[in-house]
């Protein structure tokens, strides 16, 4: 393999943070390979990311919101040649909407992995059973790709010693628990996380909360009911989310709503508690053998995330 396309069409730093142990394990076992990235979003990596040190060319077909356009279905290909006068060996599509796959094989290429429509798109037509994109890809490329973790030691000194500073000793406790994107109610009540703060004091833990340094409402309301609780967040002049993932390492455990900070903290490996309502945990929880789960849709039949009780939570922690 010399050149490899990756699709994302994800738009938020939390679609971008899910894919880097896939993109690691990439390069690890194409080392020699040139990896481009096509988003229809900006590449992330280059940007509010870089601290992650995650070395991926972008590819540019000037073409905004690539893949949700039916009209670039007519200008992908003449606009790549602009550009470019190679064919990839492998284009790996991460999503599964019709119409961007469509468009993305556009794309000159040897080889084209996709499981759109049960792998309609793939240049092999063979079944793809897994939801782990990496297990597919050795079973439709033939090799044997090793999971590669991200490794905190290799976030940047500065980032790691921000983190020791703000949580200089152990016994924390990690909560994470409002969401970016308002479409959809992800959000567990912040009274039953105030409750869960105060009950894992009684296990001798510090709680430590997520909140970007907007959110003073929520700060106050926290400071005022669970006074031991700390926010290293606005304690810092650093700001990005490699701190977050620092500072995840320096937790005993996490729990956490679905929402970027989830990734974030995914990253660091620890153990983490993480709820679910009306959002997929089979496609967004972050993979991770110290990770649990509660489902409002497998344990209670409703996506509402306030069915959810703090003595379940609390009894995983």
């Amino acid at each position: 393999m010399k050149k490899i396309l990756i699709y994302n069409s994800g738009g938020g730093l939390g679609d971008s943070i899910q894919i880097i142990p896939f993109l690691l394990s990439l390069k690890n076992h194409y080392r020699r390979a040139d990896i481009f990235y096509l988003g229809a979003h900006p590449n992330h990596f280059e940007g509010k990311l870089k601290e992650y040190n995650i070395k991926i060319k972008t590819l540019d077909l000037s073409l905004k919101y690539f893949g949700f356009r039916w009209w670039h279905f007519l200008f992908t290909k003449k606009n790549f040649h602009r550009k470019n006068n190679f064919k990839f060996d492998l284009i790996i599509d991460l999503q599964t909407k019709f119409r961007n796959s469509l468009i993305l094989k556009r794309i000159p290429h040897l080889n084209f992995y996709s499981k759109t429509f049960n792998s309609f798109f793939s240049s092999k037509k063979i079944n793809l059973p897994s939801k782990d994109h990496l297990e597919n890809l050795n079973i439709f490329l033939e090799e044997k790709i090793k999971t590669i973790d991200f490794n905190c030691n290799k976030l940047p000194k500065n980032l790691i010693d921000e983190a020791k500073r703000l949580l200089p000793k152990s016994n924390y406790i990690g909560f994470s628990i409002t969401q970016g994107n308002e479409y959809r109610k992800k959000s567990w009540s912040i009274y039953k996380f105030i409750s869960l703060a105060n009950k894992s004091l009684i296990k001798n833990k510090v709680p430590v909360f997520f909140i970007e340094k907007n959110q003073e409402h929520i700060i106050e309301k926290i400071k005022n009911q669970v006074p031991k609780a700390l926010f290293p967040e606005i304690k810092s002049t650093l700001s990005c989310p490699a701190l977050v993932t620092a500072l995840s390492k320096r937790l005993d455990q996490a729990v956490s709503i679905d929402n970027g900070v989830m990734h974030m903290m995914g990253l660091a490996n620890i153990p983490m508690v993480i709820l679910f309502g009306p959002t997929n945990s089979e496609k967004f929880a972050p993979q991770s053998d110290y990770i649990k789960i509660i489902d409002s849709k497998k344990v209670y039949g409703t996506s509402d995330i306030e069915a959810i009780t703090v003595d379940e939570v609390y009894d995983l922690i």
